[in-house]
């Protein structure tokens, strides 16, 4: 595996949304995107069991180390252009990082629901006259 692995629900609209910021960020393509529905995430996670699969998103870096949830955005961000100093304030303050994610993950569902309600009426700006 040469690029890193980034495992993501491809059932969570917000998710998805993240996923696309994520990889429009990467241009220089360090990142492939894998549903943790697909059965290569299966491969790639190991041993982990489904909740916890299931539970967040994953990191897996081409050497075979997995960092999951809030400990993964250190090591996204040092592969994202100009993404070191967001690196260095995750390792700075891991706790923060850390819940941070979890009241994300918590209200996922009416943050797709804000997505999806804000894409549309972009969309319906974009056609009026």
């Amino acid at each position: 595996m040469s690029r890193a692995a980034i495992l993501y629900d491809a059932d969570c609209g917000f998710c998805k949304w993240s996923l696309g910021l994520i990889l429009r960020w990467d241009r220089p393509g360090r990142l492939r995107p894998v549903a943790l529905q697909d059965p290569e995430a299966d491969q790639l996670l190991g041993a982990m069991d489904a909740d916890t699969k299931m539970a967040s998103w994953h990191l897996v870096m081409p050497g075979g180390a997995v960092h999951s949830a809030g400990r993964a955005v250190e090591p996204l961000m040092r592969l994202l252009p100009f993404g070191r100093p967001f690196a260095a304030a995750a390792r700075a303050m891991p706790g923060l990082t850390d819940r941070g994610y979890a009241f994300i993950a918590r209200h996922r569902t009416p943050l797709g629901r804000l997505v999806r309600r804000l894409r549309g009426s972009a969309r319906s700006e974009d056609t009026s006259p």
